[in-house]
């Protein structure tokens, strides 16, 4: 029940990839135990779980998704994990680490300095906010095709990176900006060889149009990445630290 991007660097399987990518995020946040990390866009509760079970962090997650939030809940149970539905725009406490993956493409450009505005006011000082998006360089790719837009993410709209810089402006320095692409690529063959499988299971509820519709937007998804006209982007953004910032691959 993991979303978005697995990191394929040392890893095999789609489980190892995405086990990757949660900690990845958690060393480029520079986790220490005890501290409060805000989730926005929480999910199913897959990163808040991992970070509370693995890094001894207390974790919020937030999400407007109800049954998500349920199961969730379900899923961090005897953890120091709070997950709420509520909309992230009323936030307004503080956090020692905040994190937000996957969700971005889903706030649009009009909103993206509201989106700063609120993650810089509930981070603390010395704290770091890391950014995990679907990115491009284009911006004719911004709001991608109507089909995707129609049938899949219906008001969605990829980051351009000049759009995404522009509302960081005077609210966070970018510490870091990595792009691993490629590896959404492999990640959304692997969903496709997942559904697939499962489809036997699945058919006599979602019927052939159903099953051609998502192979077609796992396959064409997988290669509009391996063409590099999309990107997977980790910003790591702060205040301005002190110390300075050192990233991991």
């Amino acid at each position: 029940m993991s979303y978005s991007c697995g990191y394929w660097k040392n890893a095999k399987t789609l489980t190892e990839a995405q086990t990757a990518k949660l900690d990845l995020i958690a060393e480029k946040l520079k986790l220490r135990e005890g501290m409060k990390v805000l989730d926005i866009g929480c999910g199913w509760g897959g990163l808040a779980h991992h970070l509370a079970s693995k890094y001894g962090v207390t974790v919020v997650g937030v999400t407007i998704g109800k049954e998500g939030a349920a199961y969730a809940r379900k899923f961090c149970a005897g953890l120091p994990v709070e997950i709420r539905v509520q909309d992230y725009r009323t936030l307004n406490e503080k956090f020692d680490r905040i994190v937000s993956v996957g969700m971005f493409e889903h706030v649009g450009s009009k909103n993206y300095r509201e989106y700063f505005q609120v993650a810089r006011r509930c981070l603390v000082d010395e704290g770091i906010f890391l950014l995990h998006t679907i990115g491009v360089s284009d911006p004719r790719m911004e709001r991608k095709d109507p089909w995707t837009l129609k049938y899949i993410f219906p008001n969605g709209e990829i980051p351009y990176y000049r759009t995404v810089d522009d509302a960081l402006e005077g609210l966070f320095l970018i510490e870091d900006w990595h792009n691993f692409g490629p590896d959404y690529g492999k990640t959304l063959l692997s969903w496709r060889d997942n559904f697939n499988t499962a489809w036997p299971s699945l058919e006599s509820k979602y019927g052939n149009t159903f099953y051609r519709m998502w192979r077609f937007y796992l396959e064409t998804s997988a290669g509009a990445f391996a063409a590099r006209k999309l990107n997977l982007w980790q910003i790591v953004l702060s205040k301005g630290l002190v110390d300075g910032y050192e990233s991991v691959r």
